[in-house]
């Protein structure tokens, strides 16, 4: 079997697959691309097991037939070689690879392609078809509030709730939780799943914004097609927690400032906090937002003061820095608002400009105050 490709078209299909491949894959073989050449198209292949990404591409080819590939010299050899045509050529009786290029010749070992385990298939799936940008923003905001703990398995991946609709998406570690909601879809489904932190990852990093996504589930698996590229991954097959128990209904205190001013002013501000809570306390009066932490270990101490509107009682309330910091860089809009009820109780962040079609609600737990 040969076939001749572009080096760097090869390389950046490659790059797409290569993260589903496991650092301490089960079986020897899940360290290869498995490549399947039919009717000039190459078919690339690199699993987990857990998710599997599949991509295709043209190529000029002599017959059809499969081998596997050893990902990690195949990789360093294509980064290392300027754009240019090249030729593999497959031994079929010991699957040998010899890779021709302007500048020589490379051979390694390849394995036969029918030991490859056998990749998921959408069978008995409900579909959807969404924006592929709408489905990036609902990953960048949601996936930093999964948890990672073993434990907890239902919270290390991401919630989906189709609703006809409308598609929920929310993740939660039990100290902060986001709930992102975007309503442009044409869906007769309403269905719910948990997919996996590795599988979203790899799916906003493969992702083009200006793509249209086909995702469809089963009770195991989810499958995401977008382009040229197709990704399956395994459900996480775990009750999700009742996210709408937490969020308080009744916030009678409001808090609305500067979303860019709070979050440097927090930045500065956690330097001086106790490195293991990064605890910060606010102290909110109306018109007046103090902002402090101290680190009685090392008698470090910090205050600053930030202009504000807040309508609501006198209140001072501790948070981890972090948790605030993260939900703060996600968000976008210019001022943000915080919606507060007593120093025990969780509170809202929310945006103050609303977004047509999207609506996000961040909930992050107060720290006790260590007085």
């Amino acid at each position: 079997m040969k076939f001749s490709v572009s080096s760097s078209e090869l390389l950046k299909q490659l790059q797409v697959a290569n993260g589903s491949i496991g650092s301490n894959p089960v079986l020897p073989i899940l360290e290869d691309f498995l490549f399947t050449i039919s009717d000039n198209k190459l078919t690339i292949t690199a699993s987990d097991l857990d998710t599997t990404i599949t991509t295709t591409m043209d190529v000029m080819s002599d017959s059809d037939g499969t081998v596997a590939i050893p990902a990690k010299i195949l990789l360093d050899t294509l980064k290392a070689l300027p754009q240019q045509p090249i030729t593999f050529t497959i031994n079929e009786n010991n699957f040998g690879v010899e890779i021709t290029s302007a500048y020589g010749k490379y051979r390694l070992a390849g394995e036969n392609g029918q030991d490859f385990p056998a990749i998921p298939q959408a069978d008995e799936v409900d579909s959807i078809v969404l924006p592929a940008s709408s489905l990036i923003q609902g990953v960048n905001k949601t996936l930093f509030a999964t948890s990672n703990d073993e434990l907890r398995l239902a919270m290390m991946g991401v919630y989906f709730q189709v609703d006809f609709n409308k598609l929920t998406m929310v993740a939660t570690d039990a100290h902060k939780l986001v709930r992102y909601t975007f309503t442009n879809l044409g869906s007769e489904v309403s269905t719910s799943f948990i997919v996996p932190k590795k599988a979203l990852n790899l799916l906003k990093n493969a992702l083009d914004s200006k793509d249209e996504v086909k995702m469809s589930f089963n009770k195991a698996n989810a499958f995401f097609e977008f382009g040229n590229t197709q990704m399956a991954c395994r459900l996480i097959d775990s009750r999700y927690p009742d996210y709408n128990a937490v969020i308080p209904v009744d916030n009678p205190n409001t808090l609305t400032l500067s979303r860019a001013d709070f979050a440097s002013s927090m930045r500065r501000i956690a330097i001086y906090a106790n490195k293991t809570t990064n605890q910060v306390i606010l102290n909110i009066t109306p018109g007046n937002l103090t902002i402090s932490a101290q680190d009685l270990d090392f008698s470090n101490e910090a205050t600053e003061k930030l202009a504000c509107t807040y309508d609501g009682d006198g209140l001072t309330i501790g948070y981890n820095a972090k948790f605030v910091l993260e939900m703060l860089n996600v968000l976008e809009s210019d001022e943000v608002k915080l919606e507060l009820s007593t120093p025990t109780r969780a509170s809202i962040l929310l945006p103050v400009e609303d977004v047509p079609g999207e609506d996000i609600l961040m909930l992050v737990m107060p720290v006790m105050l260590s007085n």
